[in-house]
């Protein structure tokens, strides 16, 4: 099979495509310039897609003996992407940047351009299984990926590999440093990989410019702080809200909604965040799109619990989930990534969280 393995410059994707070329695969490597200034992306083990990266990317398919392409996707990375996450905050919303990059960038506008040049498959280095065309978790729980690819259809995921679903990151490590791979210790990535210095509220403050409000408590409608954007508060966040004064009860306050049109920020206790159901846009499904109503597991954020609900659909063509127990910090624009045990069945945006008590407590 001709196989195009995206090299990122990480350890993950450089064992992926190994393992590619091992199962006889006719492979060619292509790293992905995603920015005009790659020096800028990349400060420690933030962000990735640097000129370091793509050196690592290149000295593996050295090692590995495959032909090493780079590829400049850094115009669409940046309308489909970045400007999407500005826009996304820009109206109140919570957008993931890695769900967007992998349906937009890596298994559309990559894998459209490969199956053009005539290659079977992309591989990539995702913690995720594919077992007969079905996305599964991976079998590392702590570095499983299956959240972020859950936007991706069946004929997407039918021209997929993830050769290290089955494996555990040590593994990984050990097996690169036995191949003789260079990043075998480089450190992994985190956060938003075009926001090297991890400070997304400065980054966003730079693109939108100050629009000062105010942040308002939710049971007594007082005004208790101000902000100079409200689109550097998340659902959830109690770090940064900087309020004058304590809550009645002398609890924390925890960011509630976020209104960019009246720029208010509004706050109230843990148990206010408390969630019962959402109400998502219409569905991908990563196979034939379920019965519905039906039991389903689904996970509301990147590195959050799974927990049961039950999905049914909507007149407006989208979905409603109602939760088996409360879920705290979900926030418009995030993904709700739905399973049946550990295969991934689908994913939905969603649009609004309805507050309240558990299903569970309800009955």
């Amino acid at each position: 099979m001709k196989v195009l393995a995206a090299l990122s410059g990480g350890v993950d994707s450089a064992v992926a495509a190994a393992r590619a070329v091992d199962l006889g695969h006719d492979v060619t490597a292509v790293h992905l310039a995603l920015s005009s200034t790659p020096a800028a992306l990349r400060s420690g083990a933030r962000g990735c897609c640097s000129l370091e990266d793509a050196r690592d990317a290149r000295r593996a398919a050295d090692v590995l003996g495959i032909p090493f392409y780079v590829w400049d996707v850094a115009e669409r990375f940046g309308r489909e992407v970045v400007e999407d996450f500005v826009a996304e905050y820009a109206a109140g919303r919570t957008p993931n940047p890695c769900i967007r990059c992998n349906e937009r960038i890596k298994f559309a506008a990559v894998l459209d351009r490969a199956v053009a040049l005539g290659f079977d498959a992309v591989c990539t280095g995702h913690y995720a299984r594919l077992v007969d065309g079905a996305l599964y978790r991976s079998r590392d729980a702590g570095k499983d990926q299956s959240y972020v690819l859950a936007v991706l259809a069946p004929w997407q995921l039918a021209r997929a590999l993830f050769p290290l679903g089955d494996t555990v990151k040590a593994d990984v490590r050990r097996e690169a440093a036995a191949r003789g791979l260079g990043v075998a210790d480089k450190p992994d990535s985190h956060d938003v990989c075009f926001i090297a210095d991890g400070d997304t509220a400065g980054w966003l403050r730079s693109h939108l410019g100050s629009q000062p409000g105010p942040i308002v408590d939710a049971r007594s409608g007082a005004v208790v702080g101000a902000h100079d954007g409200a689109y550097a508060f998340t659902v959830g966040q109690r770090r940064g809200l900087k309020i004058g004064r304590p809550a009645a009860d002398g609890r924390p306050r925890y960011v509630l909604d976020v209104s960019p049109v009246t720029r208010t920020v509004t706050v109230g206790t843990a148990a206010d965040l408390d969630v019962s159901s959402v109400s998502t846009g219409r569905p991908t499904w990563c196979g034939p799109a379920p019965a519905l109503p039906r039991d389903v597991v689904v996970q509301l954020r990147a590195h959050g619990e799974a927990v049961p609900a039950s999905v049914a659909a909507q007149a407006d063509g989208g979905l409603r989930l109602a939760l088996a127990s409360p879920a705290r910090g979900i926030a418009p624009g995030q993904t709700a990534a739905m399973y049946d045990g550990d295969r991934v069945l689908g994913s939905a945006t969603i649009e609004r969280a309805v507050a309240g008590r558990s299903v569970e407590d309800n009955s």
